[in-house]
């Protein structure tokens, strides 16, 4: 793990990006669930449109082994303005160049950097597609609550929703 002086870099280059706020999590509260895949698969119009969602990316067994080669985790909340891909990627890299070369984002929501995505093809944007945590099986609404966020079902169009991603480091 990191040393602290470490870990206030990298929370420092997050909040350069305009976070609303960022909690340091233990990658081992982290929820992954099979659910979460099904609800991408029977819920969601992006499904097998796109690289970075199901059914090509990580499974949750897998997400769950990927997290636990991890010990610092931050979640961090966007509020209602959905951060686009090459932003919170290069979130991702500045961390790694400050010396975490494990560093490794979750966005949220599907990738969107091709419209349509290239499936018969290898992805145009692999340094900025990144899967979003629920893509992956992770329950975004419990790991956000274990982390001490509030978070809410979207019920209308009036609702604001709230976007959420993570970033992994060691």
């Amino acid at each position: 793990m990191g040393t602290t002086s470490d870990l206030s870099q990298v929370e420092e280059i997050i909040r350069d990006h305009g976070v609303n706020e960022l909690a340091r999590v233990d990658p081992a509260d982290v929820v992954t669930a099979e659910w979460v895949r099904m609800k991408c698969r029977f819920g969601c119009g992006a499904y097998g449109m796109c690289l970075t969602c199901p059914p090509h990316s990580p499974t949750p067994r897998q997400t769950r082994r990927l997290l636990d080669d991890y010990t610092v985790g931050y979640l961090m909340w966007w509020g209602s303005e959905h951060p686009g891909r090459k932003e919170v990627v290069e979130i991702e890299r500045e961390v790694f160049l400050a010396g975490h070369h494990k560093a490794l984002l979750l966005a949220c929501g599907p990738c969107g950097l091709c419209d349509p995505c290239p499936l018969d093809f290898p992805c145009r944007h692999p340094y900025a597609a990144r899967p979003a945590m629920e893509a992956c099986g992770i329950d975004v609404f419990e790991t956000a609550h274990r982390a001490g966020f509030p978070l809410e079902v979207v019920t209308c169009h009036e609702d604001v929703p709230n976007y959420y991603s993570l970033l992994l480091v060691e």
